[in-house]
């Protein structure tokens, strides 16, 4: 959930929009989106003349993803434990433009950073064209090599998107500590801003080439904002972004990550003694922060989901991939120490009892 400062922010613009929408939301709170923007840029660290406000990370991706230039046979590379709206962006271009999708699987968790770098480039291919990378998975929470799969692609001429879904305002890092060409991120999960808010960064030089979702007039060819021809939108969600960076900042990222990797290791070095169990996430900080996966043999993840929940009301996400299964815990900076040791506590009782029928 978003911190009151942020509901309550975008509550109030909400109100203001609709006293006089053609005056109070088109003339007095859009154009506040620019001051968003910058620091939105800033705490990215880019120009502002690169980042392009979205409604999350999917409208983000599908702008690279349906408005890069591609041809019948050419190939884009990913990976099997991308999310599943991507994969389905990509299928869904590979049966209108008939380009080819190559998946790269990899195991949970993989023996190291180098081995998914390896991977990646194991699988280009001469007509390789694209490469959607994971900045971090939001099965398993792994952090992939990003920097080092960018400077490849960009050596072979193949354009390289970043899915950031769960990275941005999680862990510390800037573009420079990326150095990608297209970036996309929802701001409703780890910046805790209202829900329909993302961002799409483009390197400048690639703004021209990538045409928008939405049409946009040929003037807007080589601006930002023709990433932003969305019709009509509600102001309140875009403005509030900033009460969401003010709270962020307020905390400050160095702090907030190391408290996010203390919740998941306080609870993944426990349940790990378990018998049967197995944390699918690295411990590495390179490799992780706050998201992880773990399992237990013999017990179905979804059942235990349901269980946590309808008896203890404890969320978590029961995963079932096709290449294996498990339960992602994800804290925030609101979760006490207390919910994470009766979340392990209940864990361990199922683990030494069963389910309940």
């Amino acid at each position: 959930p978003s911190p009151r400062v942020v509901q309550e922010a975008m509550r109030r613009y909400l109100e203001f929009s609709n006293e006089a929408p053609v005056h109070t939301m088109w003339r007095v709170l859009e154009p506040q989106i620019e001051s968003v923007r910058r620091r939105l840029a800033a705490e990215f660290g880019c120009d502002p003349e690169e980042m392009a406000i979205t409604r999350n990370a999917s409208e983000a991706l599908e702008i690279c993803i349906f408005g890069l230039d591609l041809k019948p046979g050419d190939e884009v590379l990913t990976t099997t434990q991308d999310y599943p709206r991507m994969l389905t962006s990509w299928q869904q271009r590979e049966r209108r433009d008939k380009i080819k999708v190559n998946l790269i699987s990899f195991p949970v968790p993989p023996p190291s950073s180098d081995d998914l770098y390896e991977r990646f480039e194991r699988a280009v291919t001469p007509r390789t064209k694209a490469i959607l990378v994971c900045h971090i998975t939001n099965l398993t929470g792994q952090i992939f090599p990003v920097k080092r799969i960018c400077r490849m692609g960009r050596e072979r001429g193949i354009e390289v998107i970043v899915d950031g879904a769960h990275a941005f305002a999680h862990f510390p890092f800037k573009h420079s500590d990326l150095d990608c060409d297209y970036y996309g991120t929802s701001l409703h999960k780890w910046l805790l801003a209202p829900h329909g808010t993302g961002f799409l960064y483009v390197r400048k030089s690639k703004i021209r080439q990538l045409w928008p979702l939405m049409a946009a007039d040929k003037s807007l060819d080589e601006n930002i904002r023709k990433f932003e021809e969305i019709g009509t939108h509600p102001a309140a969600n875009h403005n509030a972004i900033a009460e969401a960076l003010t709270f962020h900042e307020g905390i400050g990222i160095e702090r907030k990550a190391a408290r996010l990797r203390y919740l998941k290791d306080r609870w993944a070095r426990r349940l790990e003694k378990l018998k049967g169990a197995r944390i699918l996430t690295p411990y590495d900080p390179q490799q992780s922060c706050g998201l992880a996966n773990f399992s237990i043999e013999g017990i179905d993840p979804i059942k235990l989901g349901a269980q946590l929940w309808d008896r203890h009301r404890i969320i978590v996400t029961p995963i079932v991939h096709t290449e294996f299964s498990g339960v992602r815990v994800t804290p925030n900076v609101y979760t006490t120490l207390a919910e994470i040791d009766y979340f392990v506590d209940t864990v361990e009782k199922v683990a030494r009892n069963g389910l309940s029928a």
